[in-house]
């Protein structure tokens, strides 16, 4: 049966042509499990079954392909429009899915003869026309505001027709008088009704501008004609317009007309945002996300998304501002990287919506999958490094003395991308004299894992030093060298203002950068932060307990009940020095407070 299967598809290869088109992948029960485009068909149909050059999704795509059928056309553009159809109509198993996370708000303008405009998120366009999606903040809800304080437009759901109106089945209610409402339900305002209806289709297509002057001169014509209450009306009319300019995204007037997209990924997950840019005015805009099946170049990526996009949004603008080319599907585009100007804060802003909604999709993933942030920063920190194998369980070791004095350290654990605070461990350092830094390290590691491996303990995927390569010698030394463990061994080096710079891993080690405002990043800080500031807390209340001893416990006939009955009263050392003797005798006795307090002014005198 294999071996049919094979002598199927080898005929297969041999007789496709070399021409542009689109090639299809069928299994076993005739179902499409893959759709592709291509320049040449011939050479990259064939080329998914050069097993040197295979990946591991190929493979298994490969696998399952019983049957082959292709289409020739003329263009490489003609084979991405049909790519796209196919995929949105089969939805193949292997390509690349596209995830809608959200359902946007758009504006409605109903098919009634009196029209309703409001916001929805159902589309039926048996039912009205409708204008959006809108993914800023409260656009909608401004865009709405300025049309009904612009317009005496009806809100009602009531159906009214001429034939209503005529037979007067419907009467004015309390928006009429409130003048919120023309009155179109019995027939009043019925001829502008229209004209309005259309001025704010206009306003919605983002035409604020030439609305702005087309009131402007009926408003010169007013006041020309001396009808100076009306003509004040329309004046408020202009302020409603300026204000709503004011509160909207408005841009040079250098880009009049453009579509701008933003792009940004995580592991097998694709962002893509659009803004639709109309007479210098950002008017709508949608982010979609994409999952990964195979291999998909960023580039083939962004071309779907474009293209997707513009339909959604059903722009027609020809010039486009992109992060990057990608594979053209519209050969009449003008495509643009902007490096400055105004076109660059566009893409910058495009940017920062994909950005923002990629984090929105990361929280929400988070909330519903707690556990699944923590893999994700981890995978993430395994690919930086090269590691082989997910560092579940992190260990990192930090050093606090003074000038070589009740050196201690610290060692704290984070499983799974979080601190495990039962699991954190002290270490007085015994065997070093001084300020010995790497000397410390090499002991507190030594003993670590001495008593891991003593107790058959479970050993760290991932061993960090709060400091540079010093540490990191130090540590090897210690788990290689004397206890013959393979650990995977980094380091934190901090800049000039002792904060985390960048990730040092290897010998020699090489500097891994990272963003600040990637997540691994922000792990390794607190990861820093934390084992600091528990190292910090042990040395100082080891040195506290030093100097309390170092005054009280040696003198005679202070136990650990009357020193704590001293400090209670006195509140410090210094202040119980400087007490009298009758405050001693009334604290403790005539005899033992007087006997204690000649031993502390001795101590003193001396």
């Amino acid at each position: 049966m294999m071996k049919d299967k094979d002598d199927h598809i080898s005929l297969l290869l041999k007789r496709i042509p070399e021409s542009p088109g689109v090639y299809q992948y069928f299994d076993r029960s005739g179902q499409i499990i893959y759709v592709g485009k291509a320049k040449n068909l011939h050479r990259r149909v064939n080329s998914y079954f050069n097993k040197a050059q295979q990946s591991s999704k190929t493979r298994q795509l490969v696998a399952h392909i019983a049957d082959i059928k292709y289409v020739v056309v003329d263009t490489e553009q003609d084979a991405f429009l049909l790519e796209n159809n196919l995929i949105k109509q089969y939805q193949p198993r292997y390509n690349i899915l596209l995830k809608d996370g959200k359902s946007y708000p758009s504006i409605c303008i109903t098919r009634e003869p009196y029209p309703r405009i409001f916001k929805t998120r159902t589309i039926n366009k048996k039912t009205g026309e409708y204008y959006g999606p809108y993914s800023f903040g409260n656009t909608v809800d401004l865009v709405l505001e300025l049309i009904h304080k612009l317009y005496p437009l009806r809100t009602c759901a009531v159906p009214i027709s001429s034939d209503s109106i005529e037979k007067k089945k419907t009467r004015v209610c309390l928006k009429y008088h409130l003048h919120n409402c023309c009155g179109i339900c019995e027939g009043i305002g019925a001829d502008q009704y229209a004209q309005w209806i259309d001025q704010a289709r206009r306003l919605i297509k983002g035409d604020a501008h030439d609305i702005g002057r087309q009131l402007e001169e009926e408003m010169l014509a007013l006041a020309a004609e001396m009808k100076y209450e009306e003509a004040a009306t329309v004046k408020r009319k202009i302020e409603l317009l300026d204000q709503f300019k004011s509160k909207t995204i408005i841009t040079n007037s250098s880009a009049k007309d453009v579509d701008v997209f933003g792009y940004d990924e995580q592991d097998d997950k694709v962002y893509i945002a659009m803004l639709h840019v109309h007479n210098g005015c950002i008017v709508r805009g949608q982010t979609i996300e994409y999952r990964r099946r195979m291999e998909e170049e960023k580039e083939e990526i962004l071309a779907l998304g474009m293209m997707e996009l513009r339909q959604r949004l059903q722009s027609e603008t020809q010039e486009v501002i992109v992060p990057f080319i990608p594979d053209v599907f519209d050969d009449t585009l003008h495509l643009h990287i902007a490096i400055s100007g105004d076109r660059k804060k566009l893409l910058d802003l495009a940017m920062q919506n994909v950005r923002q909604y990629k984090l929105d999709r990361l929280k929400q993933e988070d909330k519903l999958n707690p556990e699944q942030r923590g893999v994700r920063i981890l995978t993430e920190l395994q690919s930086m490094m090269g590691l082989p194998t997910l560092p579940r369980w992190i260990d990192c070791f930090d050093n606090s003395n003074v000038q070589g004095t009740n050196a201690v350290a610290g060692c704290v654990v984070y499983r799974m991308a979080k601190p495990s605070k039962s699991d954190y461990k002290r270490f007085e350092i015994k065997t070093v004299d001084g300020a010995d830094d790497y000397a410390s390290m090499r002991e507190v590691v030594r003993r670590r894992y001495q008593r891991l491996l003593e107790e058959g303990g479970q050993m760290p995927d991932l061993i960090i030093a709060d400091g540079g390569l010093g540490q990191m010698h130090a540590i090897r030394e210690a788990v290689e060298d004397q206890l013959g463990l393979s650990i995977p061994i980094a380091g934190l080096k901090k800049n000039d203002k002792h904060r985390t710079q960048t990730l040092l891993f290897g010998f020699p080690p090489k500097e891994i950068s990272m963003p600040v405002t990637s997540e691994v990043f922000r792990l390794l800080t607190n990861i820093q932060d934390e084992v600091h500031r528990f190292a910090i807390s042990y040395h100082k209340a080891k040195r506290s307990k030093a100097q309390i001893h170092s005054q009280l416990d040696d003198i005679q006939g202070v136990g650990e009940v009357t020193k704590q009955k001293i400090l209670s009263r006195f509140g410090s050392l210094k202040r119980a020095r400087t007490a009298t003797k009758e405050e001693w005798m009334e604290l403790l006795g005539t005899r033992r407070g007087s006997a204690i307090y000649e031993q502390i002014q001795a101590k003193i005198s001396l």
